[in-house]
């Protein structure tokens, strides 16, 4: 419609429809260069007044090709907007392959890095917290380059790996760890992540059969593209702080504590004569604030049909504890070229990783606590390089006199006093190649092989003026190496076909894989002393260890009228850890999804986009035992020194048999799955729900035998079962998608909970579990136990008794049938079970808002139902300790006074504190220059807090 008006003030109409001609409610029409806009109506109308005809309005709409009009004298705009390509097309990454997320049967979560802050992150999986439903991720330190627990969906096993499975551009890694490497994962850098696909359910990580049982973690790094050159440099600079210290005595509390024990508890005397006339605070010399730093430049492009991607980066990160460091250097090609018209891809992957640790002595954490605060660093002695050290209460030299080796050693002096260092090198490639048949139209075939090679060399010494140097002198120089080679090759063929008569689309996929894994390394023990360049009394164990992988896997992928698909998948895997009877295992799946939304009667629900229900069985199964290469096979151990047999005046070392069960064999998980993805108002609010059953049959537990039927009276063998229910909430809203404003919230929520249902061969009534979770501070206390009808790591305490005053009272606890009782020793069966460990719920809360340039996101995780064991209290915080009869003061933790207790009482179910939390992990608030010196230059500066605070009711350090 066209209408002669005034040239101002004019007022427009319009409606905005999508492909399907369906109205789009919420599209953003806004005159461009102004703040002046509006947003269509449920039914895709918009009014838009104080236009001008010399205007130009453009209409977006998140996820659509964004489209603009010249005002002039139109008053009436009916536009159609096309979705982007890459939101019609947008896949995600399966096993051996990829599905368009909207046609994908299994539970999937991608998680892109595009807009995502890295922060002062180097850890990949770090990433990932918070953004994946059922995926728990709990930070195993705080040192440089320390890495995480990843649980996905619980554990489903007890006594063999519960790590997920981890894949890297198509090469899966070995999860048993490399020496000398805090983290593994760290060879990745965060900076050249492109996605993270995790699988949860069996019909989506059943393609991986032997190695999915915990789920499946795809992470694909960043490629080249053509017609797209890029270059970008990255600089971060970060400052880190210790925010919270354990509450000990100073030395002014300190010395009137000795005073008042000696005075009203009946302490010797002789303990006064021991104290120092200082004030130090022993936590705060070990730590200090840090400064680390990162780079990363990479360039990408094309050179014709020669994709390329060129990263290089550094990162010196500077932990808290004096001394602790890394160093690492990354480097990472991606090329993907192809020829003959794209029937011919290649995709080679090359990753470098050079790393310097140093892990400094985390043992000064815990000296810093009990370490007498009324003593000074240093002392004026000779024999300990000047450190205050304990001496032998008999010696003549309180100064110089032999050392106390029972006694607390100088906080300050194991910083430094001992070297403890480590250089690491891995190398991971792979080679990738596709070629489409042409003689059959829709047959493709693949093969892949990688290379997964490292090599680790490293040492923990202790100085001679060490003060402990004398306790264990053959222990003062630590050495040790480590070499892993890994292997892959998987060949599998593709073919797919429309078949547009009956509406439907077929996918078939079929291939072999091998996997060769082997490591080999040494560990020295050897003191100082030398005779002619060679340490004297070396201990020197060496070791070879490997195994290997066969699979040969299937898949059927089958779809109708685009409303309902089908996937079944099989794979039959070998494993070299079982025998010839047991080797291998057939671990199928089955899933059905209907994209409810396509159906005719959902034709008048506009706001709905999608709705697809998804249904989903199968098994997997678990091969890696705790890394025992040969459990099925009488093996051998070589003894140490201090365990050698004597002959006249020779020691000889012998060999200790190891248990083994000829007829060990698979776990396997079944997993049950429910779930439902929607999509509301053309994705303004999006997401899934899913609900699973998981069940591990033959579970792995440590079961006693008959004397003399094995090297052991107890065996590792396939006796028990677990399972874990849960289910998991993924949603994301965009409040606000304008030109230049936007607003996304993501948020996800699980549920996990797991019960143990077998442990025994036979039903025993009288065998309750086996005890786990061993403590500092006693010799073999374990406070965990896992029986049958609890959860896995349940604590396993006495129930303690209180006065009228609410105050603990010591040695006396409440029996499981509420009668008071005092505990006689560990074994005593009138311990409660009380919590895990492992959050009942976990939620994830992330937000990204931009205006025009600025932007800003944050990233947090709230944790309920999981429960720690406070060992530094139950260790650290009893009188007892204060002074020891061999002649050294302990300093104790405030906590005592919570509980007046003078002994120890590991067991007590006071030490376990509700642990749950939310932890803000990042905040960022950035800048982007889309003009930099030039047009073809942009910029970007942000400021992020990594780790911003936490909101806990637990009293000790996280």
């Amino acid at each position: 419609a066209w209408t002669s008006l005034s040239a101002q003030n004019l007022k427009i109409t319009g409606k905005v429809i999508d492909e399907q001609k369906v109205p789009l409610p919420g599209a953003t029409v806004q005159i461009l260069g102004t703040t002046n806009g509006t947003v269509t109506d449920l039914d895709g109308n918009f009014v838009l007044a104080n236009v001008n005809a010399k205007d130009t309005i453009e209409i977006s709409f998140v996820g659509y090709i964004p489209q603009k009009f010249a005002v002039g004298s139109q008053t009436f705009f009916s536009v159609q907007l096309q979705p982007k390509a890459e939101a019609l097309e947008e896949v995600v990454v399966i096993g051996y392959g990829q599905v368009k997320k909207s046609d994908a049967t299994g539970s999937v979560t991608a998680v892109s890095t595009h807009n995502m802050e890295i922060g002062a992150l180097t850890s990949p999986e770090e990433l990932l917290a918070g953004k994946a439903a059922g995926v728990v991720i709990t930070s195993n330190s705080g040192a440089p380059g320390s890495g995480g627990t990843i649980r996905i969906r619980g554990g489903s096993s007890l006594r063999a790996s519960n790590d997920p499975l981890i894949i890297v551009d198509g090469v899966p890694l070995d999860n048993s760890g490399i020496a000398g490497m805090a983290n593994p994962l760290t060879f990745i850098n965060p900076n050249d992540i492109e996605t993270f696909t995790v699988l949860k359910d069996a019909s989506a990580t059943a393609i991986y059969g032997s190695r999915a049982s915990n789920g499946v973690i795809i992470i694909t790094t960043k490629k080249g593209k053509k017609n797209q050159f890029s270059a970008s440099y990255n600089a971060k600079l970060s400052y880190g702080q210790p925010t919270k210290y354990l509450d000990v005595y100073n030395g002014d509390e300190f010395r009137a504590l000795v005073q008042n024990r000696v005075d009203k508890e009946g302490l010797a005397s002789i303990a006064l004569t021991r104290l120092g006339d200082a004030n130090t605070d022993w936590q705060k010399e070990i730590y200090r604030n840090s400064i680390s730093q990162d780079h990363n430049a990479s360039v990408s492009g094309a050179v014709k049909n020669f994709p390329y991607r060129v990263s290089l980066g550094y990162t010196d990160e500077n932990g808290l504890l004096k001394y602790s460091e890394m160093k690492r250097t990354t480097a990472s090609v991606n090329l993907t070229p192809s020829f003959l018209d794209n029937k011919l891809q290649f995709e080679l992957n090359g990753k470098v990783m050079s790393t310097f640790n140093n892990f400094s002595n985390q043992g000064a954490i815990g000296s810093a606590l009990v370490f007498d605060p009324t003593q000074p660093i240093t002392n004026g002695n000779t024999r300990y390089g000047g450190y205050t050290a304990w001496t032998e209460l008999s010696s003549n030299d309180p100064l110089n006199g032999p050392p106390t080796n029972i006694a607390p050693h100088n906080p300050v002096a194991l910083l430094e006093y001992t070297d403890n260092t480590s250089k690491v090198q891995r190398y991971i490639g792979n080679a990738k190649v596709v070629y489409e048949m042409p003689f059959v139209e829709g047959l493709k075939t693949t093969l892949n092989v990688g290379y997964d090679y490292y090599h680790s060399k490293g040492h923990n010494y202790t100085d001679t003026l060490a003060s402990w140097s004398q306790r264990e002198p053959e222990r003062n120089v630590l050495d040790y190496t480590q070499t892993g080679k890994n292997s892959l090759l998987d060949f599998y063929t593709n073919y797919t076909k429309k078949l547009k008569s009956i509406r439907s689309n077929i996918d078939i996929m079929g291939g072999y894989s091998w996997q060769h894994y082997y490591k080999e390394g040494e560990n020295a023990n050897r003191p100082w002393t030398m005779t002619n360049g060679e340490y004297l009394n070396a201990d020197t164990v060496a070791y070879k260890n490997e195994y290997y992988l066969v699979s040969f896997f299937g898949r059927l992928n089958y779809s109708f009228a685009d409303k309902y698909f089908f996937t079944a998948t099989i794979r039959d895997d070998g494993s070299s850890r079982f025998s010839k009877e047991n080797r291998w295992g057939v671990f199928p799946s089955f899933a059905l999804s209907w994209k409810i939304n396509n159906e005719n009667f959902m034709s008048n629900l506009d706001f709905l986009n999608n709705l697809k229900l998804r249904l989903g069985y199968g098994v997997t199964g678990q091969q890696d035992i705790s890394g025992n290469y040969y459990p099925y096979i009488a093996t051998y151990t070589i003894s140490t020194q201090g365990a050698y047999y004597q002959f006249g005046d020779k020691f000889y070392p012998t060999l200790r048999p190891n248990a083994y069960d000829l007829n060990i064999k698979w776990e396997e998980t079944v997993t049950q799955n429910v779930g439902i993805d929607f999509g509301l108002w053309n994705d303004r609010i999006s997401g899934s729900f899913d609900i699973y059953k998981r069940t591990t049959n033959d579970l792995l537990n440590e079961t006693p035998v008959p004397a003399g039927t094995n090297f052991s009276n107890y065996l590792v063998t396939n006796v028990g079962s677990l399972e874990n229910n849960g289910y998991e909430l993924n949603l994301v809203a965009r409040p606000v998608s304008k030109e230049n404003m936007s607003w996304e919230i993501g948020f996800t929520l699980t549920h996990n909970t797991n019960k143990i249902t077998k442990l025994t061969l036979i039903d025993d009534p009288d065998y309750l579990g086996y005890l786990t979770g061993t403590i500092s501070g006693a010799l073999d206390n374990k406070v965990q136990i896992n029986a049958i009808g609890h959860p896995a790591n349940t604590f396993y305490l006495f129930q303690q008794a209180y006065n009228a005053d609410g105050m603990p009272i010591e040695g006396l606890y409440v029996a499981p049938d509420g009668t008071a009782s005092r505990a006689v020793s560990a074994n005593d069966k009138n311990r409660t079970f009380f919590g895990t460990p492992d959050p009942t719920y976990l939620l994830g809360v992330n937000s990204r808002f931009t205006y025009h340039n600025f932007d800003f996101s944050f990233n947090g995780r709230l944790s309920l139902g999981n429960y720690v064991y406070n060992n530094n209290a139950s260790s650290k915080a009893i009188y007892q300790n204060v002074y020891n009869q061999a002649g050294f003061l302990s300093n104790i933790l405030t906590d005592v006074e919570k509980t007046e207790f003078s002994k120890a009482q590991y067991l007590s179910s006071f030490y376990l504190e509700n642990a749950s939390y939310f932890r803000m992990d990042n905040i960022t608030l950035g800048y982007n220059f889309r003009k930099f010196v030039s047009d073809k230059i942009t910029g970007r500066v942000s400021l992020s807090v990594q780790n911003a605070f936490v909101i806990t009711k637990y009293s000790g350090l996280d």
